[in-house]
């Protein structure tokens, strides 16, 4: 009988996790700890939720992944707009479109854009379904300090100062949380760009435009700049210009310039109205560490990057799905508390890779110097009549999960090199460190996928020709239930082999964020594969 993973017991309430923030990123972070039993305490500053605006509007296959584990994944991705491919304009040439590739089979499609406020309402709604989760709206934190067991926040609230006490905090303010940042002593350096970008979203017929995102390099309607065009449901338009640094959008409204701008684009007939208006500056910024003893620091309060390529609450998310699971096995005593050294150095080297990716992007769409425009200007000229060209043109690699193949929890195969990133829209190869493709599976207590299966606990998948007892023996003792099953049981078919490239000497061991951990061929190294994840 294979070892399984159980429902794991609720802890006591001295055990909770405070969680600063009620954003997607604090929301997600709640409702993963509370499905490992962890007692929450989500507190935000605001008197309540203020749903304004698309804002991070565009959601990645992977983290809708992460969402419907808490039961909020698939009304996203039905409610919001489903895209499949980004195309990219120079003028009124189409340089290239950017498909997407699944080499797994998941329900879900590559991206869709949903408003931040309805994501916001539907997780919301499986807070309310939770017993451990309780919010706390009005409760501006002042004050933090740690002792060995716990971490103590002072609060401001409407009825006074109060101090509320946790075993542990994540801190996910959002992009205004320098206060929280001074706190734990962090610093947060990288650049501010001078541009601006006004961003309206409209209500409008644009006739084929419904499923996809289109981006623009200096078309007639706004020259030498950029504008980003993404549909969203219920016929509304995200309208992204790049606009000058002295630009005001008080002017231009008054002066009929804002109007211009949207006619140039849907059409001087055609109605429309604005649901939403803003301007922002963007960001490349990163803090120095992501842990502070008991204090764990996420999203936008740990790194801000531009907005093109979707790459800052969908980082976010996997920053709570990290942080949850990892805490989660701590506070059961299932893993050693080392385990949380692990949080810094994963997420942090995703962070750094976003923001390099952005920063290359941002290089690319708004030149610093006279040379810098001459060399894109020619990179746009060359690629309208050369196609061998247009891989130097950048409008926004788009939002991927962070692989961790050099993770201090994974195990390297020597026949499993990392090949390095794949071609854009591609997923990776299935090598030690990437998210395992998400296929359909015949596994224990009706689960329907790997992905499933593997947000269940840690996961041992047993080639046909290893000793299923001998795996069994080799993570017998461990703290944490570990769900040790062969490939014959879980894939009759065979996708799961073909998908992973197995043959029936291997086994493959899953982490609770379905992250392969390790491709091993004998019982011994799966049991040291599993102490690897565990940082035992």
């Amino acid at each position: 009988m294979p070892h399984e993973s159980t429902t794991p017991p609720t802890l006591s309430d001295d055990q909770r996790v405070l969680v600063i923030g009620a954003g997607p990123v604090g929301q997600t972070a709640a409702l993963l700890l509370a499905g490992w039993g962890v007692p929450v305490l989500l507190l935000d500053s605001r008197p309540e939720r203020d749903p304004i605006g698309s804002k991070a509007l565009c959601q990645q296959r992977d983290v809708l992944d992460v969402w419907d584990h808490v039961g909020a994944g698939r009304q996203v991705a039905d409610e919001g707009l489903t895209w499949t491919r980004a195309r990219t304009f120079y003028r009124d040439t189409e340089l290239f479109c950017q498909g997407f590739v699944d080499k797994g089979r998941s329900p879900f499609p590559p991206f869709v854009n949903i408003s931040q406020t309805r994501t916001e309402e539907l997780l919301d709604q499986q807070i309310a379904r939770s017993a451990l989760i309780t919010y706390a709206w009005g409760h501006r934190v002042t004050g933090l300090r740690q002792d060995a067991d716990h971490v103590t926040l002072t609060c401001e609230t409407p009825s006074g100062t109060v101090d509320l006490t946790g075993s542990y905090a994540v801190a996910a303010p959002g992009s205004k949380g320098g206060p929280i940042r001074d706190l734990m002593g962090l610093t947060f350096d990288g650049l501010t760009f001078d541009d601006q970008f006004l961003i309206c979203d409209i209500r409008a017929s644009l006739p084929g435009w419904e499923q996809e995102r289109r981006f623009y390099f200096d078309p007639a309607w706004s020259p030498g700049r950029q504008v980003l065009i993404h549909p969203c449901p219920d016929s509304t338009y995200r309208i992204d210009w790049q606009v000058p640094p002295d630009f005001s959008l008080k002017q231009d409204e008054a002066s009929g310039g804002l109007d211009r701008r949207i006619r140039q684009i849907i059409g001087a007939d055609s109605d429309y109205e604005i649901v939403w208006k803003s301007l922002y500056r963007f960001h490349a910024r990163q803090v120095d560490r992501m842990r502070v003893g008991r204090v764990l620091v996420a999203g936008d309060a740990a790194h801000l990057v531009s907005p093109f390529g979707a790459r800052g609450l969908n980082s976010g998310v996997l920053d709570a799905e990290n942080a949850a699971w990892k805490l989660a096995f701590v506070l059961h005593g299932w893993a050693d508390e080392p385990l949380l050294d692990s949080y810094h150095s994963e997420r942090h080297a995703a962070a750094a890779e976003n923001l390099e990716v952005t920063s290359r992007t941002m290089a690319f769409l708004v030149p610093q110097t006279p040379e810098e425009h001459a060399r894109r200007l020619d990179i746009l000229e060359n690629a309208v009549l050369n196609p061998e060209a247009r891989g130097q043109v950048d409008s926004g690699r788009l939002s991927e999960p962070f692989w961790y193949v050099d993770s201090e929890l994974t195990t390297p195969a020597a026949d499993r090199p990392w090949p390095g990133r794949p071609p854009k829209g591609e997923d990776p190869e299935p090598v030690p460190g990437v998210l395992v493709p998400d296929v359909p599976i015949a596994g224990p207590g009706g689960v329907h996928r790997l992905r499933e299966l593997a947000r269940r606990g840690l996961v041992v998948l047993v080639g046909s020709d290893l000793d299923l007892g001998a795996c069994e023996d080799a993570v017998d003792g461990m703290r944490c239930g570990v769900t040790v099953v062969t490939l014959d049981e879980v894939d009759p078919e065979g996708v799961v082999a073909a998908s992973l490239h197995l043959h029936g000497r291997q086994a493959v061991v899953i982490r609770p964020d379905a992250h392969i951990a390790a491709i091993v061929t004998t019982p011994a190294e799966v049991g040291a594969a599993v102490r690897r994840v565990l940082r035992r």
